[in-house]
C-alpha cells in the first residue's frame, strides 16, 4: 500500500506538467504582444468618437477589454497550477536517504557506547512498552530499530556501507500518474479504471473531433458560413449599383439565422416610415412597391431596415430586442462584405478576371455602413462625382453645412481637404457658422484621413516588351501619409459601434470591359507583417531573375526602408490577353473612408507573339464573357470613366453617356511604366 500511495502522488505532478506546457508559452507569447503595443495612440480624438465610448480610458473599460473570456481562463489556469504546486510542496512524497546517525542524533563516525546508549534513551522515548501512540511504534520500528540494526550488527552494518541501507540493495519503483483511487484495480475500481481510459483516451479526442469538423464544415477560414459564400457567388452579378449590392449582401445566412419576433413588427413599421427613402422605391406605385418589400421574407426585411438604419443614424429609436440584433449585423458586416468583394472579383472568365463595377459597389457600401452615410448621398450633385457622402463622414458636418460651404466655391470634398488649415477654419467658422471647438474636430479627423500615393510598373521576367500569352508581373508600392504623421491608424466611424481597421482593395482593371485583371488585399495596421512578405518576395524575384546576393541583399533593405516610411508592397503576375493596346486602371480603395480612393491609369500595350517557345492562353475576340450571360449585359451599366461617379440608382439609359465619355477619356495618358510600358500614373480621386 505504501508503495501505491508513493506512485499515486505522481498524478499531480503529471497534471501540473500537461497544463505547464502549453499555459508557460502561451503567456509569455501574450505579455510579449502587450509589451510590444505602441503607446502612441493610433484612433481619432475628435468629440463624437470620445463620446461614442470604444477608446475610453475609463477603469471600467480597462477591466473590460483585459478581462476576456480569454484571459480569465489562462487567469485560472495559472491560479490552478499554483495550487497543484502548494499541494506538491507540502506533500511528503519525496524519499529520504537512509541516515542513521542523523536518526539516532549522533555525529557520523560516534563510538558503538555512544550508539547504544542514545539507542537506550530514544527506546524510552519511543518503545511501544512506553509510549501507546501508535505513530510512535512506527518511527520506533521503522527508524529508530532500523537505525541502531545499521550500527550495530555486522551484516547490516556492510549493507549500509555498501548500498546506503541495513536491507541490502534496494528495487527500482516505478509509478503511474494515476490517483489512488485508480490504482486499486478490485471491485467497482477496475470499472473506474476502464471508463477513465475510455474517456481520455477515445470520447474525448472523438468529442472533439466532432465539433470541429461541424464547425468547420459550416464556416470558412474567415468564420463565414459557406452557405453564404454560395449565396453571394450565385446572385453576383457583372453589373451591381451600390443599392443593389445592398440587396446581395443582406441574403447572407448569418443574416437569415436572426431571430423575427411577433413583438417587432411595430417597431419595424415605424423604422421603414423613416427609412423609405433610401429604399429605392417606386414613388408612383408607392403602395405596391410597399407591399412587395413586405412580401419579401421576414429576416431579409429585417435586415435590409437594421442596415438602413445604421445608413441614416435611426438606430437610437430601436427598441432594446432590434437594437441586439442591429449590433448583431453590424459585427458581422466587415467579413461578410469581405467574402462579397472576393466573390466579385474572382475569376470569371477564360483569363481568369473577376468583376470591376460590384467591386466597387461593394467597396462603396462598406464605407457608407462604417461611415454611417446614406447610400443617396453619392448621388452626383453640384459638379461633385461623389456628392455630399464625403462631408458627412467629418463631425458636426450636415446638409445644411454642405449647402453653405457650396455657397463659396467649395463643392467637392477634395477642395476642402486642399485648403489651409487656417483658411478652412475660416471657410467653417464665418460661413458655416461651427465653433472653434467644432472646428477642431474637423482638423483632427482630416489629419487622420489617408492620402495615398501609387508607384507601379508592369514587366515580363527577363524579357523585353510584353507579348499576347506573357507572363505579366506587376509591381506596385502604395504610399500612405497622414497629417498627424501615423501609419497604422483606427478610422473615424464614431457611429459604428465595433473596433474596425482600415484595409484597402489594389484593382487593376480595365473599366471598358468590367474585367479586373489583379486584385489584393492590403492593410498598413501590421508593420512587422509587412516587412516579412516585402522580404520574402523581393528576395524571390531577384532570385529568380539572377540576380547576385548583393543585388539581392541591398533590393531587401531598401523594401524594407520603404516599408517602414508607410509604403506597402504589391506583387503578383497574370497573363497577357491578345495584341492590343489597352488602357487599364489601377484603383486603390478604402472600405472604411470616403474621398480617399485613388486611382492611377496605366496603359498597356501588347505584342503580336513573334518569341519561341510556349504560347499562353490568346484571346482573339476580345473578352469572353461567362456562360449564361447575355449581350446585353455588355452594355448595361459596365463602364467606368476615369472620374468614376458612384452608380448609385443609375439609369440604364444613361450608361451609354458613360459609355461615351469612357472612350474619350482612354485618350489621354502621362506617365511611362516598366518594359510593358507606356503607363500614365496621373493620382485622381
Amino acid at each position: 500500500m505504501a508503495a501505491s500511495e508513493e506512485t499515486s502522488a505522481l498524478f499531480p505532478i503529471f497534471i501540473l506538467t500537461i497544463m505547464a506546457i502549453p499555459i508557460i508559452p502561451y503567456t509569455i507569447t501574450k505579455l510579449c504582444r502587450f509589451a510590444s503595443k505602441k503607446s502612441k495612440s493610433i484612433h481619432c480624438q475628435c468629440s463624437d468618437c470620445s463620446k461614442s465610448g470604444k477608446y475610453r480610458k475609463s477603469i471600467f473599460k480597462r477591466i473590460s477589454s483585459v478581462s476576456t473570456y480569454s484571459n480569465l481562463t489562462l487567469l485560472l489556469l495559472w491560479v490552478a497550477m499554483i495550487i497543484l504546486v502548494y499541494y506538491i510542496k507540502n506533500r511528503n512524497t519525496e524519499v529520504e536517504v537512509f541516515d542513521p546517525f542523523s536518526i539516532l542524533g549522533l555525529e557520523p563516525g560516534a563510538a558503538e557506547s555512544a550508539i547504544k546508549k542514545k539507542y537506550r534513551r530514544l527506546s524510552v522515548q519511543y518503545h511501544p512498552d512506553k509510549n501507546p501512540d501508535p505513530e510512535a511504534h512506527k518511527y520506533f520500528v521503522e527508524h529508530i530499530a532500523k537505525a541502531y540494526q545499521a550500527l550495530t550488527d555486522p551484516v547490516a552494518r556492510e549493507n549500509y556501507e555498501k548500498y546506503g541501507h541495513p536491507d541490502g540493495r534496494q528495487g527500482f519503483q516505478m509509478g503511474i500518474a494515476l490517483p489512488q483511487f485508480l490504482l486499486n484495480i478490485d471491485g467497482a475500481s477496475g470499472g473506474i479504471l476502464l471508463l477513465w481510459i475510455v474517456g481520455v483516451c477515445i470520447l474525448l479526442p472523438l468529442v472533439v473531433a466532432v465539433v470541429y469538423l461541424s464547425r468547420s464544415s459550416k464556416y470558412t477560414g474567415n468564420y463565414v458560413m459557406h452557405q453564404t459564400l454560395s449565396t453571394y457567388y450565385y446572385f453576383m452579378k457583372p453589373s451591381l449599383a451600390p443599392n443593389k449590392v445592398m440587396d446581395v449582401f443582406t441574403k447572407a445566412a448569418e443574416y437569415m439565422e436572426i431571430p423575427v419576433r411577433r413583438t417587432d413588427d411595430e417597431p419595424l413599421q415605424k423604422l421603414f416610415m423613416l427609412v423609405r427613402s433610401e429604399l429605392n422605391l417606386d414613388l408612383k406605385n408607392i403602395k405596391q412597391e410597399q407591399a412587395k418589400f413586405w412580401k419579401q421574407h421576414p429576416a431579409l426585411v429585417k435586415t435590409e431596415l437594421l442596415v438602413q438604419a445604421q445608413l441614416t443614424r435611426e438606430f437610437a429609436t430601436l427598441s432594446p430586442s432590434l437594437a441586439s440584433d442591429f449590433r448583431r449585423i453590424l459585427e458581422t458586416a466587415p467579413r461578410l462584405l469581405e467574402e462579397l468583394m472576393k466573390m466579385a472579383v474572382i475569376p470569371r472568365n477564360a483569363q481568369g478576371q473577376g468583376w470591376l463595377r460590384p467591386a466597387i459597389g461593394v467597396v462603396e457600401l462598406s464605407q457608407c455602413i462604417i461611415q454611417a452615410v446614406p447610400l443617396s448621398a453619392r448621388k452626383t450633385t453640384g459638379g461633385s462625382p461623389e456628392g455630399i457622402a464625403p462631408f458627412l463622414q467629418l463631425p458636426h458636418i450636415n446638409e445644411t453645412v454642405v449647402k453653405k460651404v457650396a455657397r463659396k466655391k467649395v463643392r467637392t470634398f477634395q477642395e476642402l481637404y486642399d485648403m489651409d488649415s487656417q483658411e478652412r477654419a475660416e471657410l467653417l467658422t464665418q460661413t458655416a457658422g461651427l465653433s472653434s471647438d467644432e472646428v477642431q474636430d474637423v482638423e483632427i479627423v482630416l489629419d487622420m484621413m489617408p492620402s495615398l500615393t501609387l508607384d507601379i510598373t508592369c514587366e515580363t521576367e527577363g524579357e523585353e516588351g510584353i507579348q499576347e500569352g506573357d507572363i505579366v508581373t506587376i509591381h506596385a508600392w502604395i504610399n500612405i501619409k497622414r497629417g498627424n504623421g501615423l501609419v497604422p491608424a483606427l478610422p473615424h466611424a464614431p457611429y459604428y459601434p465595433f473596433h474596425k481597421e482600415e484595409n484597402f482593395w489594389f484593382l487593376l482593371a480595365d473599366s471598358v470591359s468590367n474585367n479586373v485583371w489583379f486584385f489584393q488585399k492590403v492593410s498598413f495596421m501590421d508593420e512587422g507583417a509587412a516587412v516579412t512578405a516585402a522580404s520574402k518576395t523581393i528576395a524571390e524575384s531577384k532570385e529568380g531573375s539572377g540576380a547576385t546576393p548583393k543585388e539581392t541583399s541591398r533590393a531587401v533593405a531598401e523594401a524594407v526602408e520603404k516599408v517602414k516610411g508607410g509604403s506597402r508592397l504589391v506583387m503578383g503576375k497574370f497573363q497577357a490577353p491578345s495584341e492590343g493596346n489597352y488602357n487599364l486602371t489601377c484603383y486603390c480603395l478604402c472600405d472604411s473612408w470616403l474621398g480617399c480612393d485613388r486611382k492611377t491609369n496605366l496603359k498597356f500595350k501588347v505584342l503580336k507573339r513573334t518569341r519561341a517557345g510556349t504560347r499562353g492562353a490568346v484571346l482573339d475576340e476580345g473578352p469572353i464573357m461567362e456562360d449564361g450571360i447575355e449581350e446585353e449585359e455588355d452594355n448595361e451599366d459596365e463602364e467606368y470613366d476615369d472620374d468614376y461617379e458612384s452608380e448609385y440608382s443609375e439609369d440604364e439609359e444613361d450608361d451609354q453617356n458613360s459609355k461615351n465619355k469612357q472612350q474619350a477619356a482612354n485618350g489621354t495618358g502621362n506617365k511611362k511604366g516598366k518594359a510593358a510600358a507606356e503607363s500614365s500614373s496621373s493620382d485622381e480621386e
